[in-house]
């Protein structure tokens, strides 16, 4: 319990720093812009090739990977049909699905699993798929959409060449193949990228305490259904589905604990600076992070018990 407890502060303290920033307007109006820009371009695509760079790849390809892939990819796909009868904007509905299945497994994830599962490398098979699969897949698709946004055809040339413009994908991309390939990266070299790295978490959580600091009452921005769906989906159907499918796949004990609090984690600040970055479905990817976050404070502590 210590864990989920310690976790949430980490968060709250580095969002509050941003909203005493955004209140007593520090920074000028374009920050929260600048901050997810930043963390986009240059801070996470250095903690994505970190973090792949090192990661046990014959660990992470377990049973438990499975089993939080299906349960992200189908409370995913269950939101599709929310935006669509709720007629909302294409860029909006993919922010919506990206949300009800992107978990906050970094910076609330890892303390989590350190005091609550015993480790905090539990965590690795969520935090791995969604910087493998989920977050190249979700920016390309949010990439396509603001191209089309922009009266621009996606044809075969485009969904080829959208991929190589997506700096995480690239970074995914490099991360893995050096891992893999068991190529050294020298000191020189990986120490400023580790510094970089350090910066997506804080810039994300700042950005996100800027956003809170003039927000209007979660819901009153988007539309309440859309954002009641995301929270849902999150909070409740996640985690239950993971521990059906956990079940399922024949897990139990400290196995299925740890594929159950993962998929009980809250929506990930990073939907809200994807949101930015692609400027679309921004209030949704903001209250949903806000919401869930606070919703899943009593869901966590419940499994963690």
């Amino acid at each position: 319990m210590s864990g989920v407890l310690e976790g949430f502060l980490v968060i709250g303290v580095v969002v509050a720093v941003g909203v005493v920033v955004g209140r007593m307007r520090l920074l000028p109006d374009a920050a929260t812009e600048v901050l997810s820009r930043t963390a986009f371009f240059v801070a996470t695509p250095a903690l994505l090739f970190v973090t792949l760079l090192r990661a046990d790849v014959a660990r992470v390809l377990s049973t438990g990977l499975v089993v939080t892939a299906l349960a992200a990819l189908t409370v995913c796909a269950l939101y599709v049909p929310v935006g669509m009868l709720r007629r909302r904007p294409r860029g909006e509905t993919v922010v919506g699905s990206m949300a009800s299945g992107y978990l906050n497994a970094g910076n609330l994830g890892l303390p989590i699993a350190a005091y609550a599962l015993g480790s905090a490398a539990e965590i690795a098979p969520a935090l791995i798929f969604q910087l493998a699969v989920l977050t190249p897949l979700y920016t390309t698709l949010l990439d396509a959409v603001a191209a089309r946004r922009r009266g621009e055809r996606a044809g075969l040339a485009g969904a080829v060449v959208a991929p190589l413009r997506n700096p995480l994908l690239l970074a995914t991309a490099a991360g893995l193949g050096c891992n893999v390939a068991g190529v050294r990266v020298p000191e020189g070299l990986l120490a400023p990228l580790e510094l970089l790295a350090d910066l997506a978490v804080p810039a994300m959580l700042l950005a996100f305490g800027l956003s809170l600091a003039h927000a209007q009452r979660p819901g009153r921005d988007d539309d309440p259904v859309c954002l009641g769906a995301v929270v849902a989906l999150k909070n409740l159907v996640h985690p239950l589905l993971a521990w059906l499918l956990g079940l399922a796949f024949g897990l139990d004990g400290p196995a299925l604990l740890t594929v159950v609090v993962s998929a009980a984690l809250p929506t990930a600040q990073n939907v809200f600076g994807y949101a930015v970055r692609f400027d679309t479905g921004v209030a949704l990817a903001r209250d949903a992070a806000l919401v869930t976050t606070v919703v899943s404070v009593p869901v966590l502590l419940l499994v963690a018990l």
